[in-house]
């Protein structure tokens, strides 16, 4: 296993965790009749199991796994496209810290809220409503500008040194600019979804792409041993 086929499963796993996780959100986590804050409240503690596994499955990890790949794909680009590298490195490593930390709010609210829920349910409906923003604002809340600019940074490199596929690229172009542009409110509906569901492509493709990737890294590269005639005698 090369450090390019660590980060192709990382990109497999946020492909296939955030397709899993679109279901989810859309089946279970997001009720459009519950909109009150007691009825959120009750959401929680119905599907208790469900929120801490998908926080666990869809933040922590998925910051964990979007740096292995982050890792792979820099060191494919460092060489021919460094600044944009650099900087698709730096907006994945922002995203992944800010997913985890939502990851760890929401779980450890969850947890202090289901607690006070068994003694006070009118006091764990407030407190619920001061954690969820917060957790949601620091996870896919602002994600779209976050990956937009990592997916449109990494594949604008990837694009000018030619190293993966060029419509994989093209693709994650098209990523990068939904993600950023549905920050403008006439957007935002539409342009959410296009964002998350080209995402989940690019990083399917992306994580076959390296998985194929038989080229060693650079830097692990092993220096050549000298031919025994060339070492003098006596050394």
């Amino acid at each position: 296993m090369t450090p390019h086929r660590y980060g192709g499963l990382a990109a497999l796993y946020l492909a296939l965790v955030n397709l899993v996780g679109m279901v989810i959100f859309l089946v279970i986590l997001d009720d459009p009749h519950q909109t009150t804050p007691m009825e959120r409240l009750h959401l929680l503690v119905d599907h208790r199991g469900v929120v801490f596994t998908t926080n666990l499955l869809m933040y922590i990890f998925f910051g964990v796994a979007l740096v292995v790949m982050l890792i792979a794909v820099y060191d494919l680009l460092r060489l021919t496209s460094r600044g944009l590298a650099q900087l698709g490195l730096a907006m994945g490593v922002i995203w992944a810290g800010s997913l985890m930390a939502s990851g760890m709010v929401a779980n450890a609210g969850a947890d202090r809220v289901l607690s006070l829920y068994a003694v006070d349910r009118a006091q764990a409906s407030l407190l619920w409503q001061g954690i969820e923003p917060v957790a949601n604002g620091l996870g896919y809340g602002n994600g779209e500008i976050l990956g937009g600019l990592l997916t449109l940074s990494l594949s604008a490199a990837a694009l000018r040194s030619n190293v993966f596929p060029r419509y994989l690229n093209l693709l994650g172009l098209l990523v990068g600019l939904s993600g950023i542009l549905s920050l403008f409110p006439p957007l935002t509906s539409i342009l959410i979804g296009v964002f998350g569901l080209t995402q989940v492509g690019w990083f399917a493709w992306l994580g076959i792409v390296l998985m194929r990737q038989h080229r060693p890294s650079p830097g692990l590269a092993e220096a050549p041993h000298p031919h025994p005639a060339a070492t003098p005698r006596g050394a």
